[in-house]
């Protein structure tokens, strides 16, 4: 609840409880804020995890710059400038860059000689002090904005924060250690391709014929897994929101939501448009727009537009690889949340999406680190890319994740509507900067070290790829991170197994190698239909045609199950209008069985390129986001 909320209740104004010294005692007493206002932000302080200064500069009651002035006074200090920081000389501590970014802290020595720390907050100067030297805890305090702050921290350990951002994970869980083995790893890919080639032309039958044995074998194992997923996910029924008890008075966190942003211009504004439509308290909302240090054209965009107090900007120095996840590790240190969230340039989240996952992190118990949202689009009508795609989408994110869930196994992450408890994240090294598929990679990592993900009943709706080779490179790039984690995490399946447990181990083999696999091996699959029609197979000679019979009577029951499932997912009033397009979904495949065989070189070749999705292809067709859930629990969250 807002000050404007509060405003409506018509309560009596009351400034008994007022505190001597406390910063809006001082904005009151020099008439830059009104009593009543005061007294409303004092209202707003009991439900909410926030400081005075912070709801106050939020709810737009008094500007950065009267807080700055009221913080000097109350410390009869002095507010400094970032090129007056820039030359007062630094004190060495042991306190990590890290801690002093997230409190936005810097010790200097100030021009008469004396120790002084130099803070962007004041209202959180304990906890900072707890993490520097006996000798500075008592000194001078010096205010400044907390970007200056933060920036002159960046700048100062500019190579350790950089260095940290590329390998944070632990490299045994991390990808990176495969830059040093180009050379081999292509020498012995070439040596496998020449063998499997020559093999191929000695023994074409018996190649064809194994191939084909292990695509049906995926196969059937696939289907067995999205059956199970499926009828878990039916027996469930529909996922109520966590509603708080009546009597719940527990104040809700601060959570900070990183949005990476690269060469998006053409979405920048429609962002920012979205983001203020979110209806989390905005002195606990801070949203962190990640920009890569070249990419001048976003920020020269993002300069125009007038962002909100809760909105700021952190650029990632330029660096290898520039990847999503290596920009998020840069940025994670600049949060002030006890939530990460994760949110994509086209995202349009349901208006109450963080109160919701607040509330239900609370309720949570605490091995319960991740929440995952469901991710819809906006432009299934655009055409049959989109229509295809949507329906893939809902048959994921409300069907196949929440049965794998439900079932006990991991499940994979998906890119955005992502929120972690902080200090998990932390604990596991946030992303590893290397995978392409960070998220994939992170949802499995949580698993091994005893996390658990939850999926929870709010909507992301972004933007459907539409164009086909888009889709291809957007798909070779989360084919190629798939194979990416499989093989990292498979480094020590022994280790794997004892932390996953065999029911998890077994689930993430089945998850994994069918994935890969089935998109690979697909063009084997369909010749399955030269059977099922009674035309002469390649493996007639090798094989009985009752086996290939049985082969084709699968694929086509499976095939039928696939439909089945999508049609289940599509059945809600949203997505209804989807039916008639389910048995366009054949059709659909051959893109991913493109985007494997790219993915596939780019492994071996290139594998920590990162193909940037393109944004902005249908902005003349997206709705603007819903202001608040839908109330058909089973069109939002089947």
């Amino acid at each position: 609840m807002g000050i404007s909320e509060l405003r409506q209740l018509g309560l009596s104004e009351d400034t008994a409880d007022m505190e001597a010294g406390a910063v809006e005692t001082d904005l009151v007493r020099r008439g830059t804020l009104a009593a009543r206002d005061a007294m409303l932000a004092r209202q707003v302080r009991r439900h909410c995890d926030a400081d005075m200064g912070r709801i106050l500069v939020a709810e737009g009651l008094v500007t950065k710059g009267d807080l700055l002035d009221a913080h000097v006074r109350r410390f009869r200090s002095r507010q400094v400038a970032a090129d007056e920081l820039a030359a007062l000389p630094p004190i060495a501590v042991d306190a990590a860059p890290q801690v002093l970014l997230r409190h936005a802290v810097f010790p200097v020595t100030d021009r008469d000689g004396q120790p002084a720390i130099v803070t962007g907050e004041p209202e959180a100067l304990a906890l900072a002090r707890a993490h520097l030297p006996e000798d500075l805890r008592q000194a001078r305090v010096l205010i400044a904005p907390r970007e200056v702050v933060q920036s002159h921290v960046a700048d100062h350990f500019d190579d350790i924060l950089t260095r940290a951002a590329q390998a944070r994970v632990p490299v045994i869980e991390s990808c990176r250690s495969w830059a040093q083995g180009h050379a081999r790893r292509l020498a012995l890919v070439t040596m496998a391709v020449i063998g499997l080639v020559a093999l191929t032309l000695v023994f074409p039958r018996a190649m064809l014929a194994l191939m084909m044995g292990w695509a049906v074998v995926t196969l059937a194992v696939s289907g067995v897994f999205k059956l199970l997923a499926f009828v878990a996910r039916m027996s469930e029924g529909p996922v109520a929101p966590v509603v708080p008890p009546a009597d719940d008075k527990t104040p809700l966190p601060r959570v900070s939501v990183l949005v990476p942003l690269f060469r998006e211009t053409e979405v920048a504004h429609a962002l920012v448009a979205r983001l203020t439509q979110l209806t989390y308290p905005k002195c606990l909302l801070d949203v962190v727009l990640v920009l890569e240090e070249e990419d001048a054209m976003t920020r020269a965009t993002l300069a125009q537009i007038d962002l909100p107090s809760w909105i700021r900007v952190v650029v990632v120095p330029d660096g290898q690889p520039r990847t999503k996840p290596r920009a998020m590790n840069y940025a994670l240190d600049f949060c002030e949340g006890d939530i990460i969230g994760i949110f994509d340039a086209e995202d349009a989240p349901e208006a109450d999406q963080i109160t919701r996952v607040a509330r239900h992190f609370q309720q949570a118990p605490p091995e319960v680190a991740c929440l995952q949202g469901v991710l819809d689009y906006y432009n299934p009508r655009q055409n049959w890319l989109a229509r295809c795609f949507t329906i893939e989408y809902a048959t994921w994110f409300r069907t196949i994740l929440p049965g794998m869930a439900r079932l006990g196994f991991a499940i994979p992450l998906g890119g955005t509507t992502l929120y972690f408890r902080r200090d998990a994240l932390e604990a596991l090294g946030g992303w590893d900067a290397h995978n392409v598929t960070e998220d994939a990679d992170l949802g499995f990592r949580l698993a091994r070290h005893g996390f658990r993900t939850e999926m929870v009943a709010t909507v992301t709706e972004e933007e459907a790829n539409c164009r086909p080779w888009a889709w291809v490179k957007q798909r070779s790039r989360w084919l190629k991170g798939y194979m990416t984690t499989y093989l990292v995490h498979m480094r020590r399946p022994g280790l794997l197994y004892r932390q996953l447990g065999a029911w998890k181990f077994w689930g993430f083999q089945a998850h994994f190698v069918t994935a890969v696999s089935q998109v690979m091996l697909a063009p084997l699959l369909w010749s399955c239909w030269l059977v099922f029609f009674g035309l002469p197979h390649p493996l007639d000679p090798v094989l009985p045609r009752a086996v290939m019979a049985v082969c084709a009577g699968l694929f086509v029951v499976i095939e039928a199950l696939n439909l089945t499932i999508y049609l289940s997912s599509v059945m809600g009033l949203k997505h209804r209008h989807l039916m008639v397009w389910v048995p366009t979904m054949h059709f659909y495949q051959p893109l991913g069985a493109i985007a494997a065989y790219k993915a596939l070189y780019e492994l071996v070749l290139k594998p920590f390129f990162w193909d940037k999705t393109t944004h902005g292809l249908s902005l003349d067709v997206a709705p603007p986001p819903a202001v608040k859930s839908p109330l058909d629990q089973r069109a939002q969250f089947p």
